[in-house]
């Protein structure tokens, strides 16, 4: 059986195409509009582009203070990336290799952005008024946050046919009256 069946390819690319776009969004953000830190676009009623820099991970958590810190979290976001590229070569159902493609392409855009500029360019402000219900945040973030979300809900709603017929008695085969 060949690793790189429709499925894998099809995560692959989901994975790609996230790469793509969010390094395209962020070269618009930080090139064409030049947008200075802290800078504020505002675009919608409930959407800005908001430039700032998140030297962390998730939420600002974990913030690299020196440069051994930054490769520090450069080396363990690549871990779980080549975790998930794994896992998406083991995997054979779509819809848990589309979750990991949405998560890999987006671990990759902020690895980049770690790697050449020490920190995550996060442009993304979603607001009702003045209330925030999330910090700043991009294209890759929103993909491994949907990711999560997809493997997350497949893992607890979804089961696989072949499981529910061993636990489901009403497919068992008739025992013996004899």
């Amino acid at each position: 059986m060949s690793l790189l069946t429709k499925p894998r390819l099809i995560g692959l690319a989901l994975a790609a195409l996230v790469f793509a776009v969010d390094q395209w969004v962020k070269k618009i953000v930080d090139v064409d509009l030049a947008m200075r830190l802290g800078q504020t676009i505002d675009l919608l009623p409930f959407f800005d582009l908001t430039r700032v820099h998140n030297y962390g991970v998730s939420m600002g958590m974990f913030t690299a203070t020196s440069p051994e810190m930054r490769w520090g979290l450069v080396l363990v976001t690549a871990l779980i990336a080549l975790v998930v590229t794994v896992w998406i070569l083991r995997e054979k159902a779509l819809g848990d290799i589309a979750g990991l493609g949405l998560i890999l392409g987006g671990a990759l855009g902020n690895i980049l952005d770690r790697v050449q500029y020490g920190y995550v360019l996060d442009y993304a402000d979603f607001h009702i008024g003045e209330f925030r219900p999330f910090l700043i945040f991009n294209i890759a973030d929103a993909a491994i946050t949907i990711g999560v979300l997809i493997i997350l809900a497949r893992a607890l709603f979804i089961r696989d046919k072949r499981e529910d017929a061993e636990t489901d008695p009403a497919q068992a085969a008739p025992e013996s009256t004899t």
